[in-house]
């Protein structure tokens, strides 16, 4: 029998499907045994998992590492050593850097830079930009993981595309498969509302919140849908906050209009209504956390399925800027990558969700959603070593003074207790966090491509490709 490389022994092994208890054995950086103790093959090292869990590494769909050009708020050594931490083995990196990514000389810089320092498997997003529509196709052809488009603002102040330059977008993006995560907010209704009640004199805890009522979100959601539906190109709606997004959800997914749709753990386990003072400034960010009895209904659809996935929207920034005395001075946004397992892992524990659907949340459906499955989201032969070992019994307490994100170390979770965390990150086979301990593995991460199933275009002769032909005529069959 071939030695292995790694066996972890004596755990009980968690996928989306159910549980049991197996040794699990790795080589070559995959998982090449999942079964009895008594026919495990012997190993180089052991580690023994009695009384843990054995499940798939995290993959984070919405982690903004900020390198290039924003480096004072976090780097890819920086970032990936938090997910590391936290049972995350896998993260996309968000297009709104210095240089945007959206050529292929800014995805060169930034795949330069992720390679030297990454401690944890990545993908790189692409931007959807009406100045750079014609480097779609090259930025697919060069691996990126899918495409990002800003209807909201954000850091770095991208402007939102126009609806015609959106569509075009989506034409191309539904012919080639490749998924567009959105950010779905209405900006002139949020710059409009926003500005209406500064000159109003609102400056206090809850003005960002009431600037960004659900309608703002609800109209971004409907006409994504509607563009999604049209094209066929497939979508994932970002950091989904507003419950009453659900039954449009629902109805697009039984239509079959090709969504996915992610909620974070603040939007699940915090109330605007709470943000006060310090709270309020750190709490800023875009979609705004929203008032409590919203948390319910998002937590049951993202058990259900109607809300897919868990991602973070990991969004550090140098603390002097979250220390404004203007609500609306402070950045939108805060760490998650590391602490989002632990939160997550409490809820198991309340008996909130199962592990089950854990796994399938942060694991196996963003693996599905991007190309991914059954390479990685999965403990099987064959797939991917990309592990978290869970003590599901380990207490601790967040504190933002803790995280490895050097240079934001702040989080709106405060001082929350949690039960359950993991214990070890295993990267394609590797070890690179043991007992809360990250290790020194700097470039040992792997810049992850898609596998998507084949696409299916829809109304190809309205596109705006056909109708700059001479004579074509835009028929779209009924």
């Amino acid at each position: 029998m071939e030695t292995a490389d790694l066996l972890i022994a004596g755990g009980t092994v968690v996928n989306e499907t159910g549980r049991f208890a197996a040794d699990v054995a790795v080589k070559d950086g995959l998982i090449a045994y999942v079964g009895h103790p008594a026919f495990a093959p012997p190993a180089k090292e052991t580690i023994d998992a009695r009384g843990r869990l054995v499940i798939p590494g995290a993959i984070d769909v919405h982690v903004h590492v900020r390198e290039p050009g924003m480096t004072h708020k976090e780097n890819w050594t920086t970032a990936t050593r938090s997910a590391a931490a936290g049972g995350v083995t896998t993260i996309f990196d968000m297009p709104n850097t210095e240089p945007p990514t959206w050529s292929l000389e800014a995805l060169a810089m930034k795949r330069e830079a992720a390679e030297r320092q990454a401690h944890v498997n990545f993908g790189i997003y692409g931007l959807v930009d009406e100045r750079t529509l014609d480097s779609l196709e090259p930025l697919m052809d060069a691996g990126v993981i899918g495409f990002k488009l800003f209807y909201g603002n954000t850091t770095g102040n991208l402007p939102a595309p126009n609806d015609g330059a959106v569509l075009e977008a989506f034409e191309v993006l539904a012919r080639r498969g490749h998924r567009c995560t959105i950010h779905a907010e209405n900006s002139p209704m949020l710059f409009w509302r926003e500005r209406r009640m500064r000159e109003a004199g609102r400056d206090d805890d809850y003005s960002h919140w009431c600037a960004r009522a659900d309608i703002v979100a609800l109209e971004s959601l409907s006409r994504c849908i509607m563009l999604s539906e049209w094209t066929g190109a497939r979508i994932h709606i970002a950091h989904e906050s507003c419950a009453r997004s659900i039954p449009h959800i629902a109805a697009a997914k039984t239509r079959g209009v090709p969504i996915t749709v992610e909620t974070c753990p603040q939007y699940l386990l915090i109330a605007a209504e709470d943000l006060t003072g310090e709270a309020a400034r750190i709490g800023r960010l875009n979609p705004p956390i929203r008032e409590g009895a919203q948390r319910a209904p998002l937590l049951a659809a993202l058990r259900d399925g109607i809300i897919d996935i868990l991602g973070t929207d990991h969004a550090p920034h140098a603390m002097e800027e979250k220390s404004h005395a203007s609500i609306w001075d402070n950045a939108c946004g805060f760490p998650g990558v590391e602490t989002s397992m632990q939160l997550m892992l409490t809820l198991v524990h309340e008996e909130r969700l199962t592990l089950e659907e854990y796994v399938r949340m942060a694991g196996a459906a963003p693996a599905r959603a991007f190309g991914l499955y059954p390479r990685k989201g999965v403990i099987q032969p064959g797939a991917d070593a990309d592990i978290a070992i869970v003590d599901p019994t380990k207490e601790g307490v967040i504190r933002g003074a803790s995280l490895h994100s050097e240079h934001s170390r702040f989080t709106p979770f405060e001082g929350r207790r949690t039960v359950g965390a993991p214990v070890a990150t295993i990267v394609r086979g590797r070890v690179v966090m043991r007992d809360g301990r990250v290790e020194d593995a700097p470039g040992w991460g792997r810049m992850e491509r898609p596998e998507m199933p084949p696409s299916s275009p829809r109304n190809i002769a309205t596109t705006t490709a056909f109708i700059q032909r001479p004579g074509a005529l835009p028929i779209a069959p009924l």
